[in-house]
């Protein structure tokens, strides 16, 4: 959930923290007293479009934080590990921005900067924002097969894995087909280049390892002098008449003599005479070392003129020895295919159909699954509907076949046109009127509609999407009486599996909530600044009143806001 928002120097804002908590929280105001300004603020946070125009007039810049605090399986740790951004065991993420009096954009994630994209892609899968305009986005039918298919949930979810694995190898092999059996001139431009560069690397005679080998005794011999005098010091020290073997011997004989008389020293002795055997034999390689040990200059200019040589190669062909010979074998297989174009073609051409086959058995497995997923979420939104008083509207999730052309793989006798997602078009299609046909969302209702069937749209997805807060802003105009009653019902059980924050004009949405926020516009010393302050519950009651009639307060209206906020703690409580 949104725990902290901390916003300076933001439109009429000056400075703010907020603190929010679990459940739903309203926030309420006259108009322009800066309600929407602290949604923008928040849609900033999550990735947004930003503007000079929000920096306040005679400041250098605008300034967001947010903290949220998330469940330890919550889909951001997967974004930080994608990210390289850390993320504590307390699961507690800061998302920060900045925007400048010039336009600069500056972005952190627990204060590492980051770019506007990487911070969008974290504020997605903390916050989900709806407002009036919002609303239109989840009406695109481009979105509605997303929708389904996160309903759908984890079977549908590993068909998408199989899927994917399949389609990913037949894309990459109808690209490679492409680019083999297209533009004779670029192919023979292609194998030209390939002769060149498979030539010259087998020229180089590359051997696996070289490089590491060939830089260990390069070390060795410019270090000849250090080597032989440390070797030449280390024997000198240990063998010799009074030298290090000496006394160890001498000291060896010593607790053999006194072994007889105690366990103790006996045990000492062995270990003693077992270190002068291993300290003799290592004087003797030393020895052996020096002797072997030989400074070669004509070696070492060869190693030199090789290494510089692999150097050059490797900033053509790769990073390491092994990655130039994998190299090399990759474009051997390259030359045999262009070589022998015509045989691999009709290679290619026989896998690219298996893996089509293979792929469209895949597809037809996921649109069955979204067959019977779009079965039970139009079950689901009728009864929302029915709930929110459009118990006469219809829904349906429509799944199409996306058809292909000629050359495309086939499907129930006719070509489909693969993508990503399979091979199906779906559209979530209503009628609010008895006996009309059902058209695109977008198409059908009317303002106060659309909010109805997007809060139950919202109803069912929000169980799905994951995301930590889920804000709305004035989603609820257009409409009054019973349905307002029953659209603040069901923002309060969205606010059941996740945090709510819910800018409202409505004392029904109001009188629901778990936490109620005013917020004030103040104008001192000839500036504007905009207040928040919490309620408490004879606050809210004034504040229930002043929505329902104005700035006048009457006993009336007061009793009439008391008996709203003593319904909604009647169905909290069912």
């Amino acid at each position: 959930m949104l725990t902290e928002l901390s916003i300076r120097d933001f439109a009429i804002i000056n400075q703010i923290s907020i603190t929010f908590k679990e459940g739903l929280t309203v926030l309420t105001g006259e108009t322009g007293a800066g309600k929407s300004i602290i949604i923008d603020a928040i849609q900033l946070l999550a990735g947004g479009r930003g503007s000079v125009e929000f920096v306040r007039h005679g400041t250098k810049k605008a300034e967001i934080e947010g903290l949220f605090t998330v469940d330890d399986d919550h889909p951001v740790f997967s974004k930080g590990k994608q990210f390289g951004v850390e993320i504590d065991e307390d699961g507690m993420v800061v998302l920060h921005r900045t925007i400048t009096h010039q336009g600069k954009s500056i972005c952190r994630v627990n204060g590492k900067l980051v770019t506007l994209a990487i911070l969008k892609e974290f504020g997605h899968t903390l916050i989900d924002i709806h407002s009036q305009h919002e609303t239109q986005s989840l009406m695109d039918p481009d979105r509605h097969i997303e929708l389904l298919d996160m309903f759908a949930g984890e079977e549908l979810a590993a068909s998408k894995s199989e899927y994917s694995e399949v389609y990913g190898k037949y894309k990459s092999l109808m690209k490679r087909y492409k680019e083999l059996s297209e533009n004779e001139q670029e192919m023979a431009q292609r194998l030209d280049l390939l002769d060149f560069q498979l030539h010259e690397l087998q020229e180089a005679k590359l051997q696996p390892h070289e490089d590491d080998e060939l830089s260990e005794e390069r070390k060795k011999l410019m270090n000849y002098e250090k080597i032989y005098q440390g070797i030449h010091d280390a024997y000198y020290s240990l063998y010799g008449e009074q030298k290090g073997l000496d006394w160890l011997s001498h000291a060896m004989t010593s607790l053999e003599s006194t072994s007889d008389y105690d366990e103790s020293l006996a045990k000492m002795s062995e270990e003693l005479s077992n270190s002068y055997y291993l300290i003799e034999e290592m004087t003797f390689q030393l020895s052996s070392q020096m002797a072997e040990l030989e400074f070669d200059p004509e070696r070492l200019n060869e190693i030199e003129a090789r290494l510089n040589e692999l150097n050059r190669l490797k900033k053509k062909y790769g990073a390491t020895v092994e990655d130039m010979l994998e190299y090399s074998a990759t474009i051997e297989e390259e030359i045999d295919e262009i070589r022998n174009k015509d045989s691999h073609l009709s290679k290619m051409e026989n896998q690219i159909h298996e893996l089509s086959q293979d792929a469209v058995l895949e597809a037809k497995n996921i649109h069955d699954i979204r067959l019977n997923a779009s079965e039970k979420l139009s079950g689901y939104i009728h009864e929302e509907l029915k709930d929110l008083y459009l118990e006469k509207a219809s829904f349906a999730a429509e799944i199409e076949v996306k058809e292909g052309r000629p050359n495309d793989p086939v499907f129930e006798g006719r070509p489909v046109q693969l993508n990503s997602s399979g091979f199906d078009i779906v559209k979530f299609l209503i009628t609010t009127n008895p006996g009309e046909p059902l058209k695109e969302l977008h198409k059908v209702a009317s303002g106060g509609e659309m909010s109805r069937i997007m809060l139950a749209l919202k109803r069912i997805f929000s169980r799905h999407q994951g995301v930590t807060s889920v804000i709305f802003d004035e989603v609820d105009t257009g409409v009054s009486g019973r349905v307002a009653q029953a659209i603040a019902e069901k923002i309060y059980g969205i606010s059941q599996g996740s945090q709510v924050l819910c800018i409202s004009h409505l004392p029904q949405v109001a009188a629901m909530s778990d936490t109620h926020v005013r917020i004030e516009k103040r104008v001192d010393n000839d500036r504007t600044f905009t207040a928040v302050k919490e309620l408490s519950e004879e606050e809210k009651a004034d504040e229930l009143s002043r929505m329902m009639t104005g700035a006048e307060l009457t006993e009336t209206t007061l009793e009439h806001a008391r008996e709203l906020l003593e319904m909604a703690e009647k169905h909290k409580n069912k």
